[in-house]
C-alpha cells in the first residue's frame, strides 16, 4: 500500500482544507492514460473501485491502476518558493 511521509500527508491535508469540502476530501490520484503518467486531482470522495489510503488524517484515493502502480511506493511533498507543489515517488526500502 502506498505509503506517505509526513511532509506529504500535511501538505495533502492542506490542499484537502483548501477545497473548503467534507472531511473526506482529500486527493486522488488516477493513471487513465499511461502515457501521461499519474493524475493527481482533488476528491471529495473516492470513485467505485478506488483504494483509500488514510495517512495521519491525510486522505488519498487510488484508481485500480493507480493503486497497483503505487503498492510499494513511498509518496513525499514539498514547496518551492512560488508556492507550488511538486510530488515524488521512491520505493519502500
Amino acid at each position: 500500500m502506498l505509503t506517505l511521509t509526513e511532509n506529504a500527508s500535511t501538505i495533502v491535508k492542506d490542499i484537502a482544507a483548501q477545497q473548503g469540502g467534507a472531511e473526506s476530501t482529500g486527493l486522488r490520484i488516477s493513471s487513465e492514460d499511461p502515457r501521461a503518467g499519474l493524475m493527481v486531482t482533488a476528491a471529495e470522495q473516492p470513485l467505485p473501485g478506488d483504494q483509500t489510503v488514510d495517512a495521519n488524517g491525510a486522505v488519498v484515493y487510488l484508481d485500480p491502476p493507480a493503486s497497483q502502480q503505487l503498492e510499494d511506493q513511498i509518496l513525499d511533498a514539498s514547496v518551492d518558493e512560488a508556492g507550488r507543489v511538486h510530488f515524488a515517488l521512491a520505493p519502500e526500502a
